[in-house]
């Protein structure tokens, strides 16, 4: 498990309140995606893909030490190989952003799908980012993302948005007590105000247009998932 100041943060009531309510919506959002292989970037203490039924499923943690795992910007993964995506708070807290994305993109087979949560910069706890400062405390000083600019970017890399939830309309408060006590205003941000939830989860598929599938090549993508089974097990044994 990572040591680094978010896998902390997680571990504060204000992280698992964050956490508990990602991951339920990413069980629910993986459960019924098909396809061979599927790949979660960061976030080390949520599982974005354990509901999910693909035979290879793997995640690739950006944030360990330089030379374990390598560098979100430039997955070491082959063009058109994998069906599902998961980035949970990953382009928010990244060097370029939109370099992570091209990646994705390139990664992703044609109708693929990419997951990506993010603090929402329209909610209360983008307000305490904006008074906490750059120099602040993880998640503080993170580059959040609105989900009308997160729309914007995929659609330049011919990403079609779909399905989006947002949650969590409590202040962002520390203790477990007071977390508890705003807890009345799940359901009435659910009803009244989605758009200022503290968090989001957005889909994405990669469409490719021009491109007609006559036929299933599901010989070839066996091949491939096999191919890159070896090279992950070697990723996850270097990582351990």
């Amino acid at each position: 498990m990572s040591n680094s100041p978010i896998d902390a943060w997680l571990q504060t009531p204000q992280g698992r309140y964050i956490l508990d309510w990602e991951q339920e919506r990413f069980d629910e959002m993986v459960a019924d995606i098909f396809g061979f292989n599927a790949v979660q970037l960061g976030f080390p203490r949520l599982d974005g893909l354990r509901a999910n039924r693909m035979p290879l499923r793997f995640h690739y943690d950006p944030v360990l030490p330089a030379g374990v795992l390598g560098d979100a910007h430039h997955l070491p993964m082959a063009a058109n190989s994998v069906d599902l995506a998961v980035l949970p708070h990953v382009l928010e807290f990244a060097a370029d952003p939109h370099q992570i994305l091209r990646e994705i993109e390139r990664v992703l087979v044609p109708e693929g799908q990419v997951l990506i949560s993010g603090f929402n910069p329209l909610s209360l706890w983008g307000i305490k980012r904006r008074l906490a400062g750059r120099n602040a405390a993880y998640p503080w000083q993170g580059q959040y993302f609105s989900v009308r600019r997160l729309r914007d970017l995929l659609k330049l890399l011919s990403f079609e948005t779909q399905a989006g939830c947002f949650g969590r309309y409590a202040p962002a408060v520390s203790q477990e007590k007071w977390l508890r006590r705003w807890h009345f205003l799940e359901l009435a941000g659910d009803r009244w105000w989605p758009i200022a939830g503290a968090v989001y989860i957005l889909q994405g598929v990669k469409r490719q247009h021009g491109l007609r599938l006559l036929t299933p090549a599901w010989q070839d993508r066996k091949a491939r998932a096999k191919a890159l089974a070896p090279a992950v097990q070697r990723i996850q044994k270097d990582g351990q």
